[in-house]
């Protein structure tokens, strides 16, 4: 009788623990999935950045120039 009772409590944690890793192994195919997914939108972002980027550079140049037209004008 004492070894059944010992027995099935043995399966009661063996059972516990694998409910517990399929669990786990759940959670972390869920945080790949997120990770992957933030670092498709960090891509996206640096890469709207890096345009952005480019963009203030040409600005900055086009700017340059003019004040460069009105110094030649009034100089």
């Amino acid at each position: 009788m004492h070894e059944s009772t010992t027995m099935e409590k043995l399966g009661q944690k063996v059972g516990q623990l694998l409910r517990n890793f399929d669990e786990m192994r759940m959670e972390n195919a869920q945080l790949k999935e997120s990770l992957e997914r933030l670092e498709l939108d960090n891509s996206a972002k640096e890469a709207t950045l890096s345009q952005m980027q480019d963009e203030l550079q040409e600005k900055d140049r086009e700017i340059e120039e003019i004040v460069n037209k009105i110094e030649s004008i009034l100089g």
